[in-house]
């Protein structure tokens, strides 16, 4: 099977960003980013959906975190899609529940060509607080931003819900660890349908 990959990069007035995105990797993870926790994210996100991320990425820290957020998740959306193609042969959904400590996460994703995003995280909105830099601590509200940039860059659905939790450390690391798997699971190849496009319309790209 080709290599799926794909490199995309933006530059606004904001942020500045750059990815290269292997789908079937190992999941490595080798990404200069600013925000301490959106690393950790990522880099979880990575090792849970076995996909290879590098890139570097630097945005208006001294404004607030939301831009670079925002459109980290925009950019790596669109890595998504072009890597993806024509989605011929892919299973193009995927469900995981994922469990971590008092946290049960739920993702359901469809790469059916159509942006849309139900988040419901249940979280406070107060920042993970931590000290040094303007990266060391996490907006947590820009979690939904995140999501919402990613839909739109990767053509998807997707539904994430904390069906339980405490901690919005947990809640967030969860979904993106449910989210990772749920996706790995939707862009697998399906050897039963090779080269065929999943959908009765012929086609997925929107």
């Amino acid at each position: 099977m080709p290599i799926r990959n794909a490199v995309v990069e933006r530059s606004t007035g904001e942020t500045s960003i750059s990815l290269e995105l292997t789908l079937d990797g190992t999941g490595r993870y080798d990404v200069e980013c600013p925000i301490g926790f959106l690393g950790h994210m990522l880099a979880s996100f990575c090792r849970h959906g076995l996909f290879d991320l590098s890139g570097k990425m630097t945005g208006d820290l001294h404004v607030d975190q939301h831009h670079l957020v925002e459109d980290t998740g925009i950019v790596l959306g669109q890595a998504f899609d072009r890597a993806l193609g024509d989605r011929a042969g892919i299973f193009r959904s995927g469900f995981f529940l994922y469990p971590m400590d008092e946290t049960l996460a739920r993702a359901a994703v469809d790469f059916g060509g159509r942006p849309f995003l139900v988040s419901e995280l249940g979280l406070s909105g107060i920042p993970l607080v931590s000290s040094g830099s303007p990266g060391a601590s996490f907006q947590t509200d820009t979690v939904d931003d995140f999501w919402q940039g990613f839909v739109s860059g990767a053509k998807c659905n997707l539904h994430l819900d904390i069906l339980r939790g405490r901690s919005d450390h947990h809640k967030i690391e969860a979904a993106f660890k449910a989210a990772a798997r749920a996706l790995r699971d939707a862009i697998s190849v399906d050897s039963r349908s090779a080269g065929v496009i999943p959908s009765t319309k012929g086609s997925l790209i929107g």
